[in-house]
């Protein structure tokens, strides 16, 4: 039984929620402002959140920040009467996994929910290497050999998915909707303008490069460039 933590502030609509929720198999906890919902999404590290847009005490995108920052990688669905493309992507920027705009039929929502389940987790490692780089995800630090390499939080973001995908070919799309949380494909140069600049961080001078352009298809972190066995590649001086 998925555990689900509702933070909704109108209590028809959780009620609602919840009993449709509950009667799907559900097991639904109920936050009515958003600093309560904060705080039982930290004591009780539900399988999702679902939360509305606009919440008394803490607006809910604020609450998304500070349970990724909290380092809490659970789902979260948002709810909200704003419709517009702008509203959406904020909300999917700001950390969250699904937007469904109200009204909303409870069929979709649970839907929604178990897609959301379905998706493998992460491993547990704290430290990931992919040869002489190194990253911490304890202390969010990130070394190659003897080099310190300071990132932004999207670039962290990044190279961690890409780390953990090492000599895995990664499409736009694929990095759109994983690191940006993109639910489509938009028209943009996003991916590789912080493709370029991550590739300028992490691949120093004299250094061996370890990110690469697919070309036709996306780009690669591999250990070395000596493989023969690797993709043909071509190296990222044009992005950024």
């Amino acid at each position: 039984m998925a555990k689900v933590l509702l933070i909704e502030d109108d209590s028809e609509t959780a009620e609602a929620i919840a009993a449709g929720l509950t009667d799907r198999g559900f097991e639904v906890d109920w936050a009515s402002n958003g600093i309560e919902g904060l705080n039982k999404a930290r004591a009780s590290q539900p399988d999702v959140v679902i939360l509305d847009r606009q919440l008394p005490g803490m607006d809910g995108l604020d609450v998304i920040w500070s349970l990724r920052q909290d380092r809490m990688r659970k789902p979260v669905l948002v709810l909200s009467a704003l419709t517009g493309v702008e509203d959406r992507v904020r909300g999917l920027r700001t950390g969250g996994d699904d937007y469904l705009t109200k009204p909303f039929a409870l069929v979709e929502l649970a839907a929604r929910l178990e897609a959301l389940l379905r998706r493998p987790a992460e491993t547990r490692e704290t430290v990931l290497r992919v040869g002489a780089l190194e990253l911490d995800l304890i202390e969010r630090t990130v070394r190659r050999g003897d080099r310190q390499i300071t990132l932004l939080p999207r670039e962290l973001r990044l190279l961690e998915y890409m780390m953990r995908r090492s000599g895995q070919s990664l499409t736009r799309a694929m990095l759109l909707k994983d690191v940006w949380n993109y639910n489509f494909v938009p028209d943009t140069n996003l991916v590789d303008v912080h493709m370029g600049r991550l590739r300028h961080k992490v691949d120093g001078p004299g250094e061996t490069p370890m990110i690469y352009s697919v070309r036709g298809v996306g780009f690669i972190l591999r250990e070395t460039a000596s493989n023969p066995h690797a993709p043909a590649t071509s190296s990222l001086s044009g992005c950024g």
